[in-house]
């Protein structure tokens, strides 16, 4: 029989979170080396948890309260494969086409700074992840001003010239 639950998951202030599917114990190390490489000065915490053998949460990073988070979101969802990442001081555009290409990784399911709905779904062996909703549902269409706002936010912020 399989079950269904959501998981909550409200960012904390100010961060990122890039949540995703890998295969090897090997993910958690190759992650660190990623973010390490590319935003040396992010703060960040990198969690990962085992499907078999000893079917830990591993983890990384440099900042005690984003790894409690990251091992904590990992531990509601309970499913084997998953890997968190949380970045404070830092974007997913630094990192994720770096991440994308990291060998053990097979899938991003998320790279946001919105409230993250994990949609689970439990079977005897453990859970899965079937998707993710992530922040809320639209309110509108765009309009000239909102455009507007749109292209300054990204130039102010250096993503665009």
């Amino acid at each position: 029989m399989v079950e269904c639950e959501t998981v909550e998951l409200d960012i904390p202030e100010n961060c990122n979170v890039i949540l995703g599917y890998s295969h090897f114990i090997k993910t958690v190390e190759d992650l660190n080396e990623i973010i390490k490489t590319y935003i040396p000065s992010a703060k960040y915490a990198i969690s990962f948890s085992e499907a078999s053998g000893d079917r830990l949460i591993r983890f990384e990073g440099n900042d005690n309260d984003l790894i409690s988070f990251a091992n904590e979101s990992l531990r509601k969802i309970a499913a084997g494969h998953t890997f968190m990442i949380v970045l404070r001081g830092a974007y997913p555009i630094q990192v994720l086409n770096q991440i994308k290409s990291c060998q053990e990784v097979g899938r991003i399911l998320a790279a946001t700074a919105n409230p993250l709905t994990v949609l689970v779904f439990k079977t005897p062996r453990g859970n899965g992840i079937a998707g993710v909703a992530d922040g809320f549902s639209p309110l509108g269409v765009e309009n000239e001003d909102h455009k507007n706002k749109r292209k300054k936010l990204l130039r102010d912020i250096g993503y665009k010239s």
